[in-house]
């Protein structure tokens, strides 16, 4: 009997199993949608096609939204990936946890906020005293600003009012009400270069892998007519040297003021096409192509080099 009653309940694990959907994809195969803050949209771009590149019978349909709206539609179950600066908040865990979704998190890069101005704005340096002062109210002209070169008052233009950009300066600058503020927002970051590029008074935030790709013509033709503002976290800093910009470097020594990181947050529940590509950033060239980007990857790519003796 008891014999009897073994083979019974293996028959029916076995006929639950057939029954179970079994996943569409895996890291080699399969179509799936992944969203990303649209900050970040040329270094997601750049991996995405290059994984698609080596694994032609995979496809990612790519949201590029507003960070809060790209992270919302990764918890409606809208995309199985999110690219965030930011990690997902206790409340929003709390809402996975309780359709007990498992909830995985990598690092993959340090990014920078880059500050750009038009070339007809001669400005190209600033404090971390003098930027807080702004978003305090204290300091609304160009000309109040130490080696202020213009007398019109400042305009702070943003890419959404629920962009990472804006969300992480308020963060930083401790800013509770914008009422008072200069604040313009347009559609992306894109629209912010474009804007800044014809309005001498505008200060822009962006972020900085839209202008910081050397090889990528869409980055030389957007930081055409551009500076991009060196930031200082000294008061009275004395020299050039004081002044850093978001280069590579100060982002991977974390010495330029305005750096934050890049997370993938995934939702996958078995070995998919997701993990395959955040396996691949994180283990292969993943690494190479986020610092042809000019930001630093949380795994630098290792590189094998020979000497050769005469």
């Amino acid at each position: 009997m008891k014999k009897q009653l073994k083979q019974f309940a293996w028959l029916a694990v076995i006929a639950l199993a057939a029954c179970s959907p079994q996943p569409k994809d895996n890291p080699a195969h399969g179509e799936i949608t992944i969203a990303s803050d649209e900050s970040l949209q040329p270094l997601v771009e750049s991996l995405r096609l290059a994984y698609e590149g080596i694994n032609t019978d995979t496809k990612f349909n790519t949201l590029y939204r507003p960070e809060q709206e790209a992270i919302n539609a990764f918890l409606q179950d809208s995309a199985r990936l999110v690219f965030s600066t930011r990690q997902l908040t206790d409340k929003e865990k709390t809402i996975l946890v309780q359709e007990k979704i498992k909830v995985r998190t990598q690092f993959i890069a340090i990014d920078g906020i880059a500050l750009i101005v038009g070339k007809q704005n001669t400005d190209s340096l600033i404090t971390t005293p003098e930027l807080q002062d702004i978003f305090q109210g204290k300091i609304t002209n160009w000309s109040q600003l130490k080696g202020g070169n213009q007398s019109s008052p400042i305009v702070l233009i943003f890419d959404n009012n629920n962009s990472s950009n804006l969300n992480y300066v308020l963060k930083k600058f401790d800013v509770k009400d914008i009422s008072r503020l200069k604040i313009f927002t347009v559609k992306s970051n894109k629209e912010v270069i474009e804007y800044v590029r014809k309005n001498p008074a505008a200060l822009g935030f962006i972020g900085v892998n839209w202008i910081s790709d050397g090889d990528e013509p869409l980055t030389a033709d957007l930081s055409r007519e551009l500076r991009v503002l060196g930031i200082s976290e000294k008061a009275n800093p004395t020299k050039q040297e004081d002044y850093l910009q978001p280069f590579q470097k100060n982002l991977g020594l974390e010495t330029y003021p305005l750096r934050r990181k890049i997370y993938i947050i995934s939702r996958e529940a078995h070995s998919g096409l997701g993990g395959g590509l955040m396996t691949y950033i994180a283990r292969d060239v993943g690494g190479l192509l986020i610092e042809k980007s000019g930001l630093w990857p949380a795994i630098p790519y290792n590189r094998e080099v020979y000497f050769q003796k005469d």
